[in-house]
């Protein structure tokens, strides 16, 4: 075979040359057989799988002079002219380029007149989602009742665009991605037949970077065979496709695990100068991590992919890390990877990027909760120790406390009620601080929850909340990215000037307290409530905590007021009416003067 274009010498010419499309073939060929060929076909499926090379060969069977058959010929004058793209009566459109009503109603009006040449008149419409929605317009009542000489065949890789009007005119075939094994086998063919000898790996991987479409295979193929001649090796394929090799992943991988910020950078250097592009690096880093977790969590699921070359190295690699902190590495690098499409400086921010995986701590790794990995490791487990041994001490100091109170009461002490009830509430404020906010414990909020406590649900907090969609929709305006945080939070109290605002996540709350998003934040606050308001951050959680502490406080300090005023030596002050003594509390004794209209 000549040494041409491999994708131009390998494109499909006939239905039994495609690859990974059984489904749809068997079906196009069982129409065509029996004679039952539709008027419309919509063909929808990512980049590369065959679209447009299905229906030029379904134009070439309906067409063929020696059928219409399952397979053309591709010999008879009609097979040889749609190939070289001679018939005028089998047209190509692309609606990328020509969307307009104008190029519609040229079709409108040429459809119903008889083809030429061939048997039928076959319009191909590429990317057809192009289409504005006049064009389409244009396009429906021709589509839904054209002439028998016609057949209309769209390709789209976005259906979702597409009018369901469109959609129901057509028979649609979804083409699916070609599975990598289907892939490589190909490739290896390929490679037989023009004299081309490869490693396995290095074709296995050529598959892998194609992401499904044999297209995008050849091509690549084609790229590496003309860098490394008749013999392409793995080395060749990542170096041409800007990949990194297997010892770049395990060197990364051993840095961060052992939290060596100091290897990680020299590192990134090395392959910044062998050319390699920063995305590139920081996508095949997750592919490499996500296969790390698939090998720890299946590991007899077989996760070892092609690039890896050294299974039982791979292995040992997965073993150091726990799933939670895979996961979290996972995440990070996802996050890192959307904002190093639109970064002026790549290679920073992938350095960053490997940065935090090294300061991750096991803490972040679970989420903000206690796990088992945090447990494993020294420094938390005697954290957690700590923790432990400050809320036992707490909860003995309350049972003390208690005791002392009840023996108060029941002596006649001089303790009021609403003393005891306060000297309960303290403890338990110690014991939820500690427990979220606290030395020796993991600081989750340094915010002092007291006044906000006492004035959630005020008329002047609800102000604020009826408003806070107006802050978010100014939020938004302002700057999509802080909204997007921001959202994640809802306002639960006000106290002066500050707003609390409880999140549900860790990462969320951490972005909305940037000072460059705080001061977008707290302008639109400004804008929309009319004054100036700071923003304070608290966990959801901890403002659940501290807000069920403070009903129990209200809870007991009626018991103990009941308890009091039932006991044996207690003043008897309730000959009075009940809102006699409500006054009494409200502008005390010398202010209030009971008269008898007797």
């Amino acid at each position: 075979m000549s040494h041409i274009a491999l994708y131009r010498a390998w494109r499909p010419q006939t239905f039994q040359d495609m690859v990974g499309q059984q489904h749809i073939i068997q079906t196009l060929q069982n129409s065509i057989r029996e004679q039952r060929v539709s008027h419309a076909y919509l063909f929808n499926g990512p980049r590369g799988t065959g679209k447009t090379s299905a229906a030029k060969i379904l134009a070439k069977a309906v067409n063929c002079e020696r059928g219409p058959d399952e397979e053309p010929c591709n010999e008879c004058d009609a097979c040889i002219g749609i190939t070289a793209g001679h018939i005028m009566d089998v047209i190509e459109i692309d609606a990328a380029s020509n969307r307009g009503i104008d190029e519609i109603r040229d079709i409108r009006d040429k459809v119903r007149y008889a083809p030429s040449e061939v048997r039928f008149k076959v319009y191909i419409i590429d990317e057809v989602h192009m289409l504005t929605a006049e064009a389409f317009n244009a396009l429906l009542k021709t589509l839904e009742e054209p002439p028998g000489h016609v057949i209309f065949i769209l390709a789209t890789t976005e259906p979702h665009k597409l009018p369901a009007t469109i959609i129901s005119r057509c028979q649609r075939f979804d083409f699916r991605q070609v599975s990598l094994e289907e892939q490589t086998e190909h490739l290896l063919k390929i490679c037989l037949e023009e004299g081309i000898e490869a490693e396995k790996d290095a074709i296995a991987y050529i598959a892998r970077l194609s992401e499904g479409g044999m297209r995008d295979a050849i091509s690549l193929l084609e790229q590496v065979s003309a860098f490394a001649g008749n013999r392409i090796t793995l080395e060749a394929a990542v170096d041409v496709t800007g990949g990194m090799a297997a010892d770049h992943f395990y060197q990364l991988a051993e840095a961060v695990k052992d939290r060596n910020v100091s290897a990680v950078m020299p590192l990134v250097e090395s392959l910044m100068q062998a050319g390699k592009s920063a995305d590139k690096c920081m996508e095949n880093l997750i592919y490499y991590f996500r296969d790390l977790l698939v090998m720890k969590l299946a590991p007899q699921g077989g996760a070892v992919t092609e690039r890896i070359i050294d299974p039982e190295r791979f292995k040992m690699m997965a073993e150091a890390f726990s799933p939670a902190r895979l996961f979290a590495m996972i995440d990070t690098l996802n996050r890192y990877q959307v904002e190093l499409k639109h970064a002026s400086q790549p290679q920073t921010l992938f350095e960053v990027a490997l940065m935090k995986l090294c300061t991750l701590g096991d803490e972040q790794t679970a989420g903000g909760a206690a796990s088992a990995s945090a447990a494993s490791s020294p420094s938390n487990g005697a954290q957690s120790a700590e923790v432990g041994r400050l809320r036992q001490q707490i909860e003995a100091l309350e049972r003390k406390l208690e005791q002392a109170i009840q023996n108060g009461v029941a002596g006649g002490g001089q303790a009021s009620p609403a003393d005891q009830a306060a000297s309960k509430q303290a403890a338990r404020t110690n014991a939820v601080r500690t427990s979220f906010g606290g030395s020796g414990g993991i600081a989750r909020s340094s915010v002092k929850l007291d006044p906000y406590l006492a004035t959630a649900g005020s008329l002047e907090f609800n102000q604020i909340r009826m408003k806070w969609n107006d802050v978010l929709q100014g939020v938004k305006d302002a700057k999509i990215t802080v909204h997007a945080w921001l959202k994640d939070g809802e306002p639960v109290a006000s106290a002066d000037d500050a707003i609390l605002v409880a999140f549900k996540n860790t990462m969320h709350r951490e972005t909305t307290e940037k000072p460059a998003n705080r001061d977008i934040i707290e302008k639109v606050m400004h804008d929309v409530l009319g004054g100036s308001f700071r923003i304070v951050t608290v966990m959801l959680k901890d403002w659940q905590a501290a807000a069920q502490g403070a009903d129990a406080q209200k809870s007991e300090t009626l018991q103990l007021e009941h308890e009091s005023s039932n006991a044996p030596n207690a003043p008897q002050s309730s000959s009075r009416p009940v809102w006699v003594e409500e006054a009494v509390k409200l502008f005390g004794e010398d202010l209030v003067v009971v008269k008898d209209n007797d």
